[in-house]
């Protein structure tokens, strides 16, 4: 028996909805644990799985935008049009940002400090690599009139991905441009107003690096030669992915460093390439799991959460750590922060529904309105 091949976004949906259900365990178990709870190896697995949610945001963000990419090419559109239409976007999530920074602050207000809404946070990182990835495909279209145009894209991208990945450890060391005003400086490696880089923000350096590597993949997965191999690309991604961890712990490993300050865990290229590594690894496993697996068997409540992710991630924020919190925050144990965790996944799914339900009653309307209208037009 044959078995049909998913939608190309599925896997993208789902990769998504993961990444959700990692956000809401950490936060869930970071605001919430409390006392003798947070030593245990059970919150520190929680936070490590932590580590993944903003890359496979970032990833999944350049795959999206690489397909956005390709239906305007399909669709004829000159370089300029193309770059508008995917700055527009990127433009559009940032202000989101900032209106979401805007909105914790007031909530929270009396206690938050002001310069909270001056924050580096997750969506105007992707909005600024949006923008970024926009400009870099404008250029490489624009200067590109080949048939390789496409490799091109691929090589710029992961170019661009390695440049900002190496760069990052002096920007946050030797090289910090401690000239810029700090607002400014944050973006550039997270300093915020505290003096020195802070490794929970989200600065475009190192950030921004796998939005781009997400581009890469997502133009390699669109090709002709993966359309015609699809299983096998996704095959040799995984692979690739296991080879780049493998290199990655062997430069770790090397009595030489390049860098004159050395930070494995928040700035140094081969914690990227380890990470880009079980990015590639979970992106096959996704795959397979929407093609073969139980992925693919009707309702998929994690594909669902990946459909809204921006909605859940928006909400959930306040209801974890916020004044509306549902638990009391560093009070309680495991299996009381567990039953708040099943909570909010229930809420945050049902919330992704109504979403959801909304939407398609007005592309229904919609296209019963067009519909009534070209029915007019052929009788007119």
């Amino acid at each position: 028996m044959t078995v049909p091949k998913p939608a190309r976004l599925v896997y993208v949906d789902w990769m998504r909805g993961l990444a959700c259900v990692l956000m809401f365990q950490t936060h869930c178990y970071d605001s919430w644990l409390g006392g003798d709870a947070r030593k245990t190896k059970f919150f520190m697995w929680s936070q490590l799985g932590g580590t993944l949610p903003a890359p496979l945001f970032l990833f999944l963000a350049g795959i999206s935008f690489a397909l956005v990419i390709d239906k305007l090419r399909q669709k004829g559109l000159a370089s300029n049009q193309i770059a508008l239409t995917v700055i527009r976007r990127g433009a559009e999530i940032f202000v989101l940002g900032l209106l979401f920074r805007l909105q914790e602050f007031l909530i929270a207000f009396g206690w938050a400090p002001w310069s909270d809404l001056l924050r580096v946070d997750i969506l105007n990182t992707i909005g600024l690599s949006m923008v970024l990835m926009g400009i870099a495909c404008w250029m490489v279209l624009s200067l590109s009139r080949s048939p390789r145009t496409r490799l091109h894209l691929i090589g710029t991208a992961a170019a661009i991905a390695l440049v900002i990945s190496l760069v990052t450890p002096p920007l946050w060391t030797t090289w910090r441009p401690r000239w810029m005003p700090w607002p400014l400086e944050s973006y550039i490696n997270g300093v915020h107003n505290l003096g020195q880089p802070q490794p929970w923000l989200f600065p475009i350096f190192p950030w921004t690096a796998f939005a781009f590597l997400g581009l890469a993949i997502g133009f390699i997965l669109l090709s002709d030669w993966s359309r015609e191999h699809e299983a096998g690309s996704f095959a040799l991604a995984g692979t690739g992915g296991l080879a780049l961890i493998l290199l990655a712990r062997w430069l770790d490993a090397r009595p030489w460093h390049v860098y004159a300050v050395y930070d494995f865990w928040h700035t140094s290229p081969s914690f990227f390439l380890i990470r880009a590594g079980i990015l590639f690894s979970i992106l096959l496993a996704v795959y397979a799991w929407c093609r073969w697996g139980l992925g693919h068997w009707g309702f998929s409540p994690i594909a669902q959460l990946g459909q809204t992710s921006l909605l859940v991630y928006w909400v959930h924020i306040e209801f974890v750590y916020g004044r509306f919190s549902i638990l009391p925050k560093r009070t309680v144990g495991i299996r009381t922060a567990s039953s708040g965790l099943l909570v909010i996944f229930l809420s945050m799914l049902l919330l992704s529904l109504l979403r959801s339900k909304i939407k398609s009653s007005r592309l229904t309307r919609q296209s019963a309105v067009e519909g009534k209208t070209a029915v007019r037009t052929a009788r007119s």
